[in-house]
């Protein structure tokens, strides 16, 4: 089974539910393709991200999704019937041309990678896009309601009803979920299934023992919303204090709600005891945890009927063999057992709940008597590798067709960096690549920035759905804060350098290094042609990571100094330069940009020639030679990769230092080997090649052999 998973955002700090479930599937060999329709909000990730071995692919912008939409309408992929009827039936508010237009993207990508399932987690926006993925591609899929989701995001029964009809089954992570949607779906009910949420104990593997805290402490974990009932924790805390007794509290999660939050803390004088730690990773709520005597969570339903159903979090505190204070809300009683292995109160009830949180402060046995009891239910009935059974077994009995092979890929292909498009600097930049995929050259082009505010011309438009673009900064932000050694090692390398790239350029190259190095490797990448001397920037870091070739054009007025872009050339094989002073030190395997060279002209021409619809800037010859040289990095890649075949039957050693680098283990590989490995002069392992290739590195020479 290859099995697709579509978020309408993610990662999402707070759902590390979606994490566990995914990470607990890979374990037992499910291949996945994870979709976020959306880019995250915040950098900040946690820990076990990185464990995921599929890559997560974003949406490209709504500006280049309408180029898409455009296409469909024209090829006939376009659901426009079920966009009417949904506009009809539920109004322009549900936005059923921007839920058919994400879904076009996803739907292709599914369909290359050979998903025959995809499965959505809420039953929201992302739920409604599955509805148009399946019409445009026929792909079945299932959705995990939740509570919130269905009872207040999604805001229409009718289409609730309509998203578990379409449904090949649909999760409810409690019995208390279940419940109601089958009251609002009773024609689905028979397909609506009970699936907990469960918690990977390998993170937890030992029992935490009894804390030594001088005053006992309390925690609770959330996003400071209404319905965590941070508010009345607080009251409850303030009731304590009147009391006499003795405690702190620690607050951990970020929201709306956290400047109204402080300021009741300082209005009640609770400064010195109740404390806001704003967001924390996986990681750092664990040690909390961990250092905790008491785990709260008053959830209480909110005035637009919005709740907490199973809070995650619950689940970590008795993994964690912390006592928990909560109360009888939604699915919490699911899990919390009243007096065996913590405290339930009313919702809302402030009182009630400052008497349980007492009652364990003030008695230390109880504490570990609840706490020992919480742990042993969860290893009874909410370990991941239970809870993720069930939902297994639902998602192969939906599977009926056979599991369709991934879309082949090119032995080795060629990938052009670009750093922004459309770039007025790059004007022949879609004629280049249409000139390329002519004469059969396998080439990916990746745009690292959009231009939002470029128009976008006949030409361009052509290109767009041909071009992959790198997510938005929030996602490369917590890529490079994810690989803090590989980042920090990248700057001390730059500043080891005699000609640097300026410090603004290298940290925004650097950080679409970091996301493409694991691209590369998955699409079979073996050289890297950089547009321009910023995306060379970039290309000479993947060059360090992924083990590349790299070729370069360089513009005619670059913003690098001459002296970086010289030392630059000499780690190229090849590319195109604008300014003939580069040239008398490099040989035949660099062209002269004649296309560059008369950029005025070419622009006008091109201009021009897109209002009457004729391609004025011909150049057959010059992308004839261009495409030699193509041919050249192909061949020398083929090449390389023939002696790395050969080196698998060599001595351990030598086969492990020319193992290609995968991107999980991109750090280490790099970190053993040192930055003196790597050739300044050429590719990463060239002086470990056969003399006959080296010696014969003239680009003239290897073409008229590949051509032979």
């Amino acid at each position: 089974m290859r099995l697709g998973y579509l978020y309408s955002r993610y990662p999402v700090i707070s759902q590390t539910f979606c994490d566990a479930e995914m990470l607990a599937l890979e374990r037992l060999g499910v291949a996945l393709e994870i979709g976020s329709i959306y880019p995250p909000l915040t950098s900040l990730r946690h820990e076990h991200i990185s464990q995921l071995c599929a890559p997560i692919r974003y949406a490209p912008p709504q500006k280049i999704l309408r180029i898409w939409e455009k296409n469909a309408k024209t090829t006939g992929k376009w659901p426009q019937e079920l966009v009417d009827r949904h506009k009809r039936k539920y109004g322009d508010q549900i936005k059923a041309e921007q839920r058919a237009r994400n879904a076009l993207y996803f739907a292709e990508l599914f369909a290359r990678n050979g998903v025959d399932h995809f499965h959505v987690h809420f039953a929201n926006r992302a739920a409604h896009t599955a509805l148009f993925l399946k019409e445009i591609s026929g792909i079945p899929f299932s959705v995990t309601a939740h509570g919130q989701d269905f009872m207040k995001d999604l805001g229409n029964d009718d289409l609730l009803r309509e998203i578990c009809a379409a449904a090949e089954f649909v999760a409810a992570e409690t019995d208390y979920s279940r419940e109601l949607l089958c009251q609002r779906c009773p024609d689905s009910a028979g397909k609506i299934y009970r699936v907990y949420n469960g918690i990977d104990l390998g993170r937890f593997p030992d029992r935490c023992s009894a804390t030594a805290n001088s005053a006992p402490g309390i925690l609770s974990v959330g996003r400071l919303v209404a319905f965590k009932g941070f508010e009345q924790l607080i009251h409850a805390c303030a009731e304590l204090a009147r009391r006499g007794v003795d405690f702190t509290c620690e607050i951990i999660g970020d929201g709306p709600l956290r400047n109204n939050l402080q300021a009741e803390i300082d209005k009640l004088s609770l400064s010195s005891r109740v404390t806001l730690l704003g967001s924390r990773s996986q990681g750092a709520v664990f040690d909390k945890l961990r250092a905790a005597d008491i785990f709260a969570l008053a959830s209480v339903m909110d005035r637009q009927g919005a709740s907490d159903v199973f809070p995650t979090v619950i689940i970590e505190a008795m993994a964690a063999a912390r006592p928990v204070v909560s109360t009888q809300l939604a699915g919490i009683p699911e899990c919390v057992e009243h007096e065996q292995t913590g405290l339930l109160v009313p919702p809302g009830d402030t009182i009630g709940l400052s008497h349980a949180l007492e009652r364990l402060i003030r008695d230390s046995e109880l504490r570990l008597q609840y706490g020992r009891a919480g742990r042993t239910r969860i290893e009874e009935h909410f370990r991941i590798e239970q809870t993720v059974a069930p939902l297994l077994q639902l998602l192969k009995n939906s599977s009926v067709a056979p599991s369709k092979p991934k879309a082949p890929l090119a032995a080795y292909q060629i990938a052009y960096l670009i750093d922004r498009w459309p770039d007025e600097d790059l004007p022949l930049i879609e004629r280049e690549l249409q000139e390329m995929r002519r004469r059969s050259i396998s080439i990916i082009p990746f745009v690292c920035e959009l231009d939002s505010a470029a128009r976008l011309t006949r030409n361009v438009e052509q290109m767009a759905v041909q071009l992959e673009f790198l997510p938005d900064p929030m996602v490369m932000e917590a890529e490079w804060r994810a690989h803090h050694t590989l980042a920090q090692k990248l700057e001390e390398e730059r500043a080891q350098e005699t000609e640097r790239v300026p410090g603004g350029i290298f940290l925004r190259q650097a950080r679409f290094a970091l996301v493409l190095r694991r691209l590369l490797v998955e699409k079979k990448v073996s050289h890297v042609h950089a547009t321009s001397s910023r995306a060379l920037a970039c290309a000479l870091i993947l060059q360090r990571l992924v083990d590349v070739t790299v070729s370069a054009t360089i513009e005619p007025r670059p913003e690098l100094s001459q002296q970086w872009i010289e030392k630059a050339l000499r780690r190229c094989e090849g590319g195109r330069l604008s300014d003939r002073k580069l040239l008398p030190h490099r040989d035949g395997s660099f062209l002269v940009d004649k296309a560059a060279l008369h950029s005025a002209r070419r622009k006008a021409l091109q201009s021009f020639g897109e209002r009457i619809g004729i391609d004025l800037t011909g150049g057959a010859s010059f992308w004839q030679e261009q495409k030699g040289h193509s041919t050249c990095w192909r061949s020398w890649d083929t090449a390389v990769s023939a002696h790395q075949d050969r080196l698998q039957t060599a001595s351990p050693d030598l086969r492990q230092a020319d193992d290609l680098l995968s991107a999980r283990h991109a750090d280490a590989r790099w970190s053993s080997r040192g930055p003196d490995h790597y050739h300044t002069e050429g590719s990463a392992d060239a002086s470990r090649l056969p003399g006959r290739w080296r010696a014969t590195w003239n680009s003239n020479r290897i073409c008229r052999t590949a051509e032979t």
